[in-house]
Formats: structure tokens, C-alpha cells, sequence
């Protein structure tokens, strides 16, 4: 899977920090009940200009719907939230900070609450989606669950990882997979029940 580039995350930033000032384009993305609804807005074709022009080729490299779903998405997306990763730094050592990944927000209970913001069992919905259609509806109820504050690249990469695997096939290599790595990360990070 390839991971955005820092001109694409750039980009995806800037197109996300316009839907701020551009409050009906936002709405009507908001409104898409699916990716093919994103595709008739003004909105997506913006979005498409601007990753075009901070990837040249984004437009003939990336599906429309992958596209769609992405734009649609981040529209629901109020704040860029960067917080240091609890499962993959290091206190001993000063390497960067890996900021937390979309799927261990989901499992890392909101300040002064011992609960997770989505269940087990939500979760398990997201990651066996099976169809864009689904998929797009339960990652915008995961991002509600957060009260849209997500990490927006690391959503915006996984959006584009499942987009690729949903329309190939999976490789031999299922560490690899989507969804073991938001496995990974969901579990580890959920709080364990004291019973």
C-alpha cells in the first residue's frame, strides 16, 4: 500500500482547511448518503483539482470512487487531531513521535472516560464491510463517534488502503492487511474491562 506523499497530505490538509471557509460545499459533501452522490458536487471536483495539481497524476492513479469516499469523508472531519501514539514510542529513546492512527483512536477512551468511543463489535463492522457503500457509511459514523476529531492522513491513508484491497486481491502477506494492523492497534489500545 502506498501511503500519501507529504505534497499529497499537503494538499488533502489545504482542501480540508477550504471546506472551513466554504460552508455550503461542506454541507452538501456532508449530505452524500454514498461516494457516487460525492461525485456530482462541485466540492469533489475542487478536491480532485487540488490533488492534481500536489500529485500530477492523482486523478488517472487514484479510482473516483476512492476519491469520492476519501472527499466525503474528510468533510465530516472538524479537527486534525495529532496525538502521540500510546502503542508505538518510546519513552527511553528520543525518536519522533509516531502520532496515533485512526483505528487506535477509535479504541482510546475520550479524557475522564473509561470507555472506548466505538465498540467492539461497530469495529468488527468497519473492518468486514462489504461494499463501498457500507464501508463510506461506517467510517462516517466511526469519524461521528469521534466527534470528527481524526487523524486526517492516517484516516485518509486507510480509506485509500481499504479502497485497494476491496478491489484486489489480497496478498499472500495478511500482516500486511488492513485490517490486521487496525486489529493490531484497536485491541492493544482498548482499555481491558477489570472484571
Amino acid at each position: 500500500m502506498d501511503k500519501l506523499t507529504y505534497e499529497e497530505s499537503k494538499a488533502l490538509k489545504n482542501w480540508h482547511t477550504w471546506l472551513d471557509d466554504n460552508r455550503g460545499d461542506r454541507a452538501r459533501l456532508r449530505r452524500a448518503d454514498s461516494p457516487e452522490d460525492i461525485l456530482l458536487t462541485d466540492a469533489f471536483f475542487h478536491f480532485l483539482q487540488r490533488m492534481d495539481q500536489a500529485a500530477p497524476n492523482w486523478s488517472q492513479n487514484t479510482p473516483i470512487l476512492t476519491s469520492a469516499c476519501l472527499a466525503g469523508a474528510l468533510s465530516h472531519v472538524k479537527t486534525d487531531k495529532l496525538t502521540s501514539s500510546k502503542l508505538y514510542n518510546n519513552k527511553e529513546t528520543d525518536a519522533p513521535k509516531k502520532m496515533a492512527g485512526f483505528a487506535e483512536q477509535l479504541a482510546t477512551p475520550p479524557e475522564g472516560k473509561g470507555k472506548a468511543p466505538m465498540s467492539e463489535l461497530r469495529f468488527q463492522q468497519l473492518q468486514k464491510s462489504p461494499t463501498v457503500d457500507d464501508f463510506y457509511r461506517r467510517i462516517i459514523r466511526a469519524i461521528r463517534l469521534l466527534d470528527g476529531n481524526v487523524n486526517l492522513v492516517s484516516l485518509a491513508n486507510d480509506i485509500i488502503q481499504w479502497h485497494q484491497e476491496f478491489d484486489k486481491p489480497i496478498g499472500r502477506e495478511p500482516a500486511k492487511r488492513l485490517a490486521v494492523r487496525w486489529a493490531t492497534d484497536y485491541f492493544t489500545a482498548l482499555p481491558k474491562n477489570s472484571d
